[in-house]
């Protein structure tokens, strides 16, 4: 088949644009419900081709239409090269679109269907697992991610991370789309019980859980400058409004990722005026830093002040692809020449560490400190908690992105990191969105794009020896989704492999082979 061929089905523009119907379901568009049914039409597509091959590319261009609907607002900072992300990630689709023309093509019959409810959300998983590797740029709109106004859903996140709610949507997905297809009674009514046990699992987990063990509570204070025309503004505005909050039984006060460009560690000035602040408001400061070190690269850090100066730093360790660092720069620094792409990679850090906050009483307050695109990594909350973090702290900008569904899909994420780990969860953020949420991800506190200013919000504290099954067990949920996708693959290679073994009819008589004629 040739380019031109391939280029004109129809059906493949149509899994393109059934791609971005699930981006709908994330902030933004904001359309949470659709999530339980958005993979239909492009299932249907991958489940009509007319051979393996066609399922496959189908289930490529599904993935291709999802990442560039879903990361349209990375256009100015990798302009022309979101569609060739879009290319590469799609294709981790390809097995998706496979597996459903593989198991539901035709009639479905109850094995195929049973096989199909548990195969589908395990390749998704699987997909999803991979695109989150941090070398490849880590899990962006992964679709558990859409439930997130939705506690009760959020029950299957403390069990197994954002992952189980992702299985649970797509076991949805798949069983609507049996019940769509299928005649027999029997295989409806398997495909309907899935669906309302995938539909009521995140609800019983929630409801079986006891309430998160707390030891203590903290106020918190979360600093918004707002948009300001350059760096020496966008301190003083930080400087300002956290002077306001002088008087107020404040614990920490956090501001957004980069809200100073100096460094701390040189400029005593700064130091000094920022160790003034904590000591006017009585509380300490953790402050986002991005300045060129004494070893001339650049960082982005969080870095803790009380009123005798720098305490301690965090360093981010996972960058962001092409805003932070260019991947194989040799071959793709081109990118920032045609977009605002890192001209230079920053440094990052080498190990997620607890920063060694007091409160205003003198009880010590251990804080899991990540910066901006670290709350997307279920594994680095996950980190902090076990070491004894009572909060997690997120410091964000996204002002680059501002009138994009970026900033509000961000902040979306302390919900899953909350519901994971059972730990409170905020997040200031330069220009928005700055928000807080409990221990089991419900929302307690916004700062829209909109706004500047500081919102206070009283959070009770987890016990440090607390722990949710995601965070005793960890990524076990990819784990048995690659286990499920293997054990698939080898059942379907079992019968193409002992076709080839089997022997062949034995060959024609030769003259050599003839008994010797007799004399």
């Amino acid at each position: 088949m040739n380019l031109r061929t391939a280029l004109t089905r129809p059906a493949r523009y149509g899994a393109l644009a059934s791609g971005a119907l699930p981006v709908l379901s994330f902030p933004g568009a904001g359309l949470a419900w659709l999530a339980w049914g958005a993979l239909v039409p492009g299932l249907a597509l991958m489940r009509a081709a007319g051979g393996a091959r066609e399922a496959a590319v189908r289930g490529w261009w599904f993935g291709a239409g999802f990442i560039l609907t879903g990361m349209y607002w990375l256009v100015p900072s990798i302009g022309p090269g979101l569609p060739v992300l879009a290319v590469l990630f799609g294709v981790l689709q390809a097995p998706f679109g496979l597996a459903a023309w593989w198991l539901l093509r035709g009639e479905p019959t109850p094995r195929r269907s049973a096989a199909a409810l548990a195969v589908l959300p395990a390749v998704w998983v699987c997909a999803e697992y991979a695109r989150s590797w941090g070398a490849l740029g880590g899990p962006w709109a992964v679709l558990g991610a859409t439930q997130w106004e939705h506690p009760a859903v959020l029950g299957l996140a403390s069990v197994g991370g954002v992952w189980l709610v992702s299985w649970a949507l797509v076991a949805v997905n798949t069983a609507l789309l049996v019940l769509v297809c299928a005649r027999g009674v029997r295989v409806r009514a398997l495909a309907g019980a899935t669906a309302l046990a995938a539909l009521l699992a995140g609800p019983a987990a929630f409801a079986a859980q006891a309430a998160p063990a707390v030891s203590g509570s903290a106020s918190v204070a979360l600093v918004q400058a707002g948009s300001t025309p350059d760096e020496r503004a966008r301190l003083e505005a930080n400087v300002r409004i956290t002077r306001s909050l002088a008087g107020r039984p404040v614990d920490l006060v956090v501001w957004g990722e980069s809200s100073t460009t100096e460094d701390l560690d040189r400029q005593r000035a700064t130091v000094d005026r920022l160790a003034a602040l904590s000591r006017a408001t009585g509380a300490q400061l953790l402050v986002g830093e991005d300045a060129r070190k004494a070893d001339g690269r650049i960082s982005k850090d969080a870095v803790l002040v009380d009123g005798s100066g720098v305490l301690a730093r965090y360093r981010k360790i996972r960058l962001v692809p092409f805003g932070e660092y260019i991947p194989l720069r040799p071959l793709l620094g081109w990118i920032a020449g045609v977009s605002a792409a890192a001209g230079e990679n920053r440094a990052p850090g080498s190990s997620v560490h607890l920063l060694p906050v007091v409160g205003r009483d003198g009880r010590a307050l251990p804080v899991g400190a990540l910066v901006c695109f670290e709350s997307a990594f279920p594994d680095m909350s996950r980190t902090a908690a076990r070491q004894g973090a009572e909060l997690i702290v997120y410091q964000s900008a996204t002002s680059t992105f501002q009138s994009t569904w970026a900033p509000a899909q961000h902040a979306s994420l302390g919900a899953l990191r909350a519901a994971e780990t059972g730990r409170p969860v905020v997040q200031a953020a330069l220009t928005g969105e700055s928000v807080a949420y409990d221990a089991q991800g419900r929302r307690l506190a916004r700062l829209g794009t909109e706004a500047s200013g500081s919102v206070t919000v009283q959070l009770a504290l987890a016990d440090p020896a607390a722990r949710t099954w995601y965070l005793r067990l960890g990524d076990w949920v990819p784990l048995t989704a690659l286990a499920v996708v293997l054990a698939a693959a080898a059942t379907a290679a079992g019968p193409v492999l002992r076709e080839r073994r089997r022997p062949g009819p034995p060959p024609s008589a030769t003259p050599t082979d003839l008994p010797p004629a007799r004399v």
